[in-house]
């Protein structure tokens, strides 16, 4: 297993860990240290009362992508703040969130992520947002 597919199947074993993830169905496709693309599949539950993707898992799937872009890097992290922009209705049978770290520090970590479709033009996205993030010590689980 190379790094990229080494990288994505840790992001998957977070994701099935994190149950609010689990029940969204996040997968991770390509995923290099500092750089993430998640996957999510529609669902009818995802959607507002118009049927457009709800952006509170438009926000949930930029911070998911920005947070492991960061943890992919310098290990467990918080997110400190984040901004999410809807730029148009995001409607599509595959959303795709790709994230990558702008600037990694020792103390915050910023990162932007952008959220489109499977096959659709990745110039024109649903969405973009950012967030700082920073390290924590790993809790145990449980705690």
């Amino acid at each position: 297993m190379d790094e990229s597919q080494d990288l994505a199947a840790r992001i998957n074993d977070w994701s099935e860990h994190s149950r609010f993830n689990a029940w969204l169905g996040l997968e991770a496709g390509v995923a290099t240290p500092g750089d993430i693309t998640l996957h999510l599949r529609w669902r009818e539950e995802f959607g507002q009362y118009r049927g457009f993707l709800h952006a509170g898992i438009i926000a949930a799937l930029i911070d998911n992508a920005c947070g492991y872009a960061a943890a992919s890097i310098v290990g467990s992290v918080l997110t400190s703040q984040f901004a999410v922009r809807c730029l148009r209705p995001a409607v599509a049978e595959v959303f795709v969130v790709h994230a990558r770290v702008v600037k990694p520090g020792r103390q915050q970590i910023f990162t932007a992520a952008e959220l489109t479709g499977l096959d659709m033009d990745p110039s024109k996205p649903f969405a973009v947002g950012d967030a700082m993030l920073v390290p924590v010590a790993a809790v145990p689980s449980g705690e």
